[in-house]
């Protein structure tokens, strides 16, 4: 079910931002995002950027600590949000990194937000060509733990992210 939300440019410029991984300055590089909040605008017509709700890959290490946790900490309890998270990991072989698409529904959001948030997310989902990994989470429960993100990333195989083990 099509809601008509559309998504706003700016969403697939943060998107398209953060799949391209072009070398890079490293003061280009600091300014790229590692995680990014959408949420839908006032008038529930389109998918925005939600104002302060990011992550960038310069603040880790510098007023950010450990980037996932920072992550689940932006997302609010009593409402619904899109979100993208650039996971970095290890798996036995390599380190990779991959964008994950997150679609936050807390239980404590109002049935009428979870209804035009699960209805849009094809309009977001169709603008993020190349998502390999989606997340439906539906509480702290689900997300605090980092190994149920690495599940989703790679299963057994992932022995890091973001540099923690786990």
């Amino acid at each position: 079910m099509a809601s008509g939300v559309t998504v706003n440019e700016e969403v697939i410029k943060v998107f398209n931002d953060m799949k391209v991984r072009k070398s890079s300055s490293s003061d280009e590089v600091k300014k790229r995002k590692k995680a990014v909040l959408f949420c839908l605008s006032d008038d529930k017509k389109k998918i925005i950027v939600e104002e302060g709700k990011q992550i960038l890959v310069g603040d880790i290490g510098e007023s950010v600590e450990d980037p996932y946790a920072c992550f689940v900490k932006l997302l609010p309890l009593n409402d619904c949000r899109y979100g993208l998270y650039d996971a970095t990991y290890e798996t036995k072989e390599s380190k990779k990194e991959d964008l994950v698409f997150v679609f936050w529904a807390p239980e404590g959001a109002p049935l009428k937000s979870k209804m035009i948030y699960a209805s849009s997310k094809d309009a977001i989902k169709k603008k993020f060509t190349g998502i390999k990994h989606e997340w439906q989470v539906n509480g702290l429960d689900d997300i605090q733990d980092r190994s149920t993100l690495a599940d989703k990333l790679g299963g057994n195989v992932v022995v890091s992210l973001e540099g923690k083990a786990l």
